[in-house]
């Protein structure tokens, strides 16, 4: 009881004396003392007529900046929580009944060790300095968009959802610059009111703006001043005010494409294959907050690769969506909350299984999404028509989410999918969800709960259901997590996914976080962690736990080291690659791991895994390393290698997996990305080289070519199929 008392004293003294630090440095600045545990700063847009719409050309002179109001009263996250920002910063904000225009200008007293080395459109800006801003204009304080640019005006931008995600593959049409300058750089941007939803009877949008220096490993924000909380959290940010009377034409935004495509079979009987097809995208806005999609031949030619993944387990593996039709949308979707994002078993959706009939791909011969907000409610709804097989019909497969807020930063939804990708079955899923958030809990500290349940109705498999919650307390210097989930053994979602039915799973965590002062050591952290997994007898079949030890450093490299204990019960023998068998029984075994990850700030980064020993009655010796270098702005090389060495009783494998990412940025509009992968137990080798350019916002020339051979012995490399694919498209907004 009196240590508890003494702890708790400890920690208001602590708070005292920081808020003290702050009240002093705040006064020396001629700023008031801030509270942060209440403060939300509120800044407003200044209109302008379109005549004086500012030049997105990195150029502040012009005269419409001058009757914008300056924003720069800017703190640190880290490495100085709550302390003024290191370097100043001065942002203004205008508007036109067009666009939102934001002028940054970013002081710097070491100029030439500014980061800037990305030139790439939706590279990772965080190797860099950056500049972000948060868009919330719902005022939803979960649920928003984030827009970067670093000195060189690369681009990049997402969906923030439920303050706990980002998006990244999200794309829409905005506009900036950056340059370096003799005192920093600046930057300016224009987000075209057509690009984002929101709701043109409500003028004040939540609104927050971020600063990154890398060398330093300093974040800065304007508002929520609090390190615990990720940079994807909006629940305590800002407000922009005075947006009123925009514009948005018809709201119709319209896309064709123009594609000439070559296929080259070599395997006999050798086929060539040359086509011309159409396909394109209609975009309308029924309202400036709900927007319909129409698709028709949708072209898939710019997806990247898969990542390689060779599986060494039972179960099989995820490997997650990466065409563009289907992420556009991706976060109105989104159900279950933490509980299916941390573990993807049991998913009632997943916009992977369109396009795909027993692993073939198919094409999309239309479809239609709608996605946005009707008041309060949060829309997502897609049907797709694909085409059929040598054994198959078309398939209509559909699939819609709705939300609905509660509280302050919660939502309540259902989501349902109908159909079968191969036509073997009739399936249907429905299900509901409720995500709890409740960041002033204990004095600001933030809570989360998410539960969800979902029923499917197969067919072929009968009727059966899924259910789980997840309670987590993120805060620091102490954190927690509990998960559990049930997916019942007929539980079936044909447009979703499941890898591992009949069990309940349970998982969590325990962590303490330290935050030394004036140390090399940013952060350091333990903790503990459980993965528990039965039938539904309640009859153990899996077990992990293991605890931890690691940090961060102030040049912001890290380094973990983990000790994990394993039960496995296998029922029946499942094979390794190459068909070393793991026969049945139980298996019972330690090993350790070590992950080191250096800062991406420089020239040369990497990720580096080493994990051993014993595994299945047997030895694994697994490395995994990661290269990522940027010789200059222009040039970035990567490279990945996997290696598995597996002793057991019944046989011995080696698994080797290779990438190699080579991209070409020539401009932030104009790269040339290409891709190679090979691992040694299918001997298959792919290759996808793709260049785009956008020559117009929302229009761009595309050129891909793909091959796929695999290596006879490790030695002769013999072809498969080589592919070819030129495409033009142009965007038309009215």
């Amino acid at each position: 009881m009196h240590a508890h008392i003494g702890s708790k004293l400890a920690q208001a003294c602590a708070g005292t004396g920081l808020l003290l630090l702050t009240t002093i440095a705040a006064a020396a600045q001629g700023q008031p003392a801030r509270d942060f545990a209440t403060y939300q700063p509120t800044a407003a847009a200044v209109r302008i007529a379109p005549a004086e719409a500012p030049k997105i050309d990195a150029d502040l002179s012009d005269a419409a900046w001058a009757k914008a109001r300056v924003i720069d009263e800017f703190y640190q996250l880290e490495p100085n929580e709550a302390q003024p920002a290191s370097e100043r910063m001065e942002v203004r904000v205008l508007y036109d009944e067009n666009s939102l225009y934001f002028a940054f200008r970013v002081f710097d007293r070491e100029p030439g060790a500014i980061n800037a080395s990305v030139k790439s459109r939706d590279g990772n800006l965080s190797q860099d300095d950056l500049v972000r801003i948060y868009l919330d204009p719902y005022k939803t304080r979960r649920d928003g968009y984030i827009f970067e640019v670093n000195p060189l005006g690369a681009r990049f931008e997402g969906l923030l959802q439920n303050n706990s995600d980002i998006l990244a593959e999200w794309n829409t049409i905005w506009h900036a610059h950056g340059r370096v300058t003799e005192d920093g750089w600046v930057a300016e941007v224009a987000i075209p009111f057509r690009s984002i939803s929101y709701d043109v009877a409500n003028g004040d949008w939540g609104f927050d703006l971020f600063r990154l220096i890398r060398r330093k490993g300093e974040r800065i924000r304007w508002a929520q001043i609090d390190n615990q909380r990720s940079s994807r959290d909006i629940s305590r940010s800002g407000t922009l005010t005075g947006i009123t009377n925009t514009a948005q034409g018809l709201g119709l935004d319209v896309q064709p494409f123009l594609a000439l495509r070559y296929k080259r079979e070599w395997e006999r009987p050798r086929e060539n294959d040359v086509t011309l097809e159409p396909s394109g995208n209609i975009f309308y806005k029924i309202t400036p907050a709900l927007t319909g999609t129409l698709t028709f031949n949708t072209d898939f030619s710019d997806a990247p690769l898969d990542t390689r993944q060779v599986n060494t387990g039972r179960f099989g593996l995820f490997f997650p969506e990466t065409r563009d039709f289907f992420l556009q949308d991706a976060a109105v979707f989104e159900f279950g909350g933490n509980n299916l994002n941390n573990d993807v078993n049991g998913r009632p959706f997943f916009s992977r299984n369109i396009g795909l009939v027993n692993g073939t791909p198919v094409d999309i011969v239309a479809g239609g999404k709608l996605s946005g907000q009707i008041g309060d409610l949060g829309v997502g709804a897609l049907v797709v028509d694909t085409a059929g097989t040598e054994i198959s019909d078309n398939q209509i497969l559909s699939a819609a989410r709705f939300t609905l807020p509660v509280f302050d930063q919660s939502k309540v939804g259902i989501v349902f999918t109908n159909g079968d990708p191969t036509g073997e079955t009739e399936n249907t899923v429905a299900g509901a969800d409720f995500q709890y958030r409740n960041s002033t809990w204990f004095d600001g500290d933030t809570f989360q709960a998410d539960f969800f349940y979902e029923r499917s109705f197969s067919s072929a498999f009968g009727d059966d259901d899924a259910f789980g919650v997840q309670l987590s307390y993120p805060n620091e210097p102490f954190s927690t997590r509990f998960q559990f989930k049930e997916v019942g053994a007929n539980y079936a979602p044909a447009l979703g996914f499941v890898n591992r039915p009949a069990i309940r799973y349970y998982d969590g965590n325990f962590v303490w976080r330290g935050r030394p002062e004036d140390s090399w050591v940013r952060w350091f952290e333990v903790g503990t962690w459980y993965n528990f997994v039965t039938d539904l007898e309640d009859r153990l079949e899996s077990r992990e736990n293991g605890a931890w030890f690691g940090g961060q450093t102030q040049d912001t490299d890290l380094a973990f080291i983990n000790v994990f204990n394993d039960y496995e019960s296998v029922p029946f023998t499942f094979f390794l690659p190459r068909n070393v068998p793991v026969t049945a029984g139980e298996y019972e075994w330690t090993a350790v791991s070590l992950n080191v990850e250096t800062s991406i700030g420089r020239p040369i980064s990497g990720v580096f895994e080493i994990r051993c020993c014993d595994w299945y009655g047997g030895t694994m010796f697994r490395t995994s390393a990661s290269v990522n270098w940027r010789p200059d702005t222009t040039w970035e090389i990567g490279a990945n290698h996997q290696f598995f060495n597996i002793s057991l009783p019944t046989g011995d494998v080696e698994i080797q997996i290779y990438a190699l990412n080579l991209t070409l940025n020539f401009t932030p509009d104009m790269q040339l990305r290409t891709q190679a992968q090979y691992d040694n137990i299918s001997g298959a080798v792919t290759l996808s080289s793709r260049y785009r350019w956008e020559f117009s916002p929302g229009s761009e020339l595309f050129v891909s070519l793909g091959e796929s051979g695999d290596l006879i012995d490790g030695n002769h490399y013999r072809s498969a199929t080589t592919q070819a694919s030129v495409r033009i498209g142009h965007l038309m907004r009215f």
